[in-house]
């Protein structure tokens, strides 16, 4: 987990500049946002946390999603946090999900993240050497994705969190019409799209930026 205290004082309470949360991708860490949270604390304590199976995070073996999304509840009632905006990318924007509609969430960012679809499953080779992350998580994580459960629309329905669906484009491997179904079954859903593919928050981190810092701020 990595931490970025506030840089204002007069701002570091004021509840409509909540502690915000930041979630990664497969394979990444919570270092992946330090250049992105280093820009959004300077209106809030910003939070990047090392999902399970990543980074210094516990490795135990064992891995889904709503075991991930039950260790980030977890994390929020240990630290007292309270009310949260929360960001996540990919796989991180998915374990968002599931802990927006079970946690005082009061915004959430989505980062290149539709309504999960059947697809045919096509697990990756491992790469070669060391990694940050427990192969593992692959192979138990994207068959959750490939095959969703029927839910998942009801569940992304019932999130009252005000949503920003940021899109990367025709360069995503993303189907961009899923985030559009996103956006047009959430309660309170709209839509951005920054030209950079799947990892716009280093591809344009910029853009990014500004886009989450005006969504939280508005």
């Amino acid at each position: 987990m990595r931490w970025w205290p506030c840089l204002s004082d007069q701002v570091s309470s004021d509840p409509a500049s909540p502690p915000l949360l930041l979630l990664h991708a497969t394979g990444e860490t919570a270092a992946d946002w330090d250049l992105v949270a280093s820009r959004l604390c300077s209106k809030r304590t910003v939070i990047a946390v090392d999902l399970r199976g990543h980074g210094a995070s516990d490795w135990p073996g064992v891995y889904s999603l709503e075991l991930m999304a039950r260790d980030i509840l977890g994390l929020l009632g240990s630290l007292e946090l309270g009310e949260v905006d929360l960001v996540g990318h990919s796989l991180g924007g998915l374990v968002a999900c599931l802990v927006a509609a079970n946690a005082p969430v009061r915004r959430l960012v989505l980062e290149d993240v539709g309504v999960p679809h059947s697809r045919p499953p096509a697990t990756p080779a491992r790469p070669e050497g060391e990694l940050d992350f427990d192969w593992a998580v692959v192979e138990q994580v994207r068959p959750e994705i490939d095959s969703p459960d029927p839910y998942w629309p009801t569940l992304m329905g019932s999130i009252k969190a005000a949503t920003l669906v940021i899109g990367g484009g025709p360069a995503s491997p993303i189907p961009q019409q899923h985030l559009d179904e996103l956006v047009s079954i959430m309660q309170r859903g709209s839509l951005v799209t920054i030209d950079a593919g799947h990892l716009i928050h280093s591809g344009s981190p910029n853009e990014f930026t500004a886009a989450v810092q005006a969504f939280l701020d508005n």
